[in-house]
This record gives C-alpha cells, structure tokens and sequence, in this order.
C-alpha cells in the first residue's frame, strides 16, 4: 500500500475533474470503478475508486481518491492496494507506486 496526501486551494469540481480525467488518460487499463459524493453544509467529500493492470506485478491494482473540501480549502488522500506479491511479505510494489506518481503529477499541476 502507498499513500499521498496533499492540502491545496482550488476549485472543488475543477479538481475532482483534473484528478479523473488524468487518471483515466494515464494508463490504458485504467478504468473508473464506483464513487460516492457527500455535502454537509459548505464541506464536500468525494471518494473515487479506480484499477489498472500492473506490468510489474502481473496483476490489477487500485486506487482509492479521496478529495474533502470546504469552499476553496481543499484535501487529497490517495491511497493504493493490490500491486504486491508475496503471500506474508509485501514484495514487488512497484505498480502502487507508479499509480501513485500519476497522482502525485495531476497534482502538482494545479
């Protein structure tokens, strides 16, 4: 499993849009699995799940995006899981990690 997670301004629906396009644009397994949308009051939570096939490790792994914000105050958690071998040890994460770097990408570019 690997985790980033970032705090920046911006417009909610912009991003959450930035974030879905360019996950779905990176690989072309990528594919958008379910989400679920929640608003109480002025805050709004976004969960977005996503899965591609990994190279490295032979199998399909997945991304869970989670976008909260409070008008223009906005916070990313992005977590993934699936890309390891091994039946006790984690071996092989590289396909978590490069999940990730797309993530880490989109959203250096906002």
């Amino acid at each position: 499993m690997a985790k980033y997670e970032r705090s920046f301004s911006g417009s909610f629906d912009k991003a959450l849009a930035h974030f879905h396009r360019g996950i779905l644009g990176g690989s072309v397994t990528a594919s958008f699995e379910d989400g679920s949308d929640y608003t109480a009051g002025d805050v709004r939570c976004a969960v977005r799940v996503y899965e591609r096939y990994s190279v490295a490790g032979g199998n399909r792994l997945s991304l869970t995006l989670t976008l909260l914000g409070q008008g223009e105050n906005l916070f990313l958690s992005a977590i993934t899981a699936g890309g390891s071998q091994g039946m006790f040890l984690k071996i092989n994460a590289f396909g978590e990690e490069a999940f990730l770097d797309k993530v880490r990408e989109l959203a250096c570019q906002l």
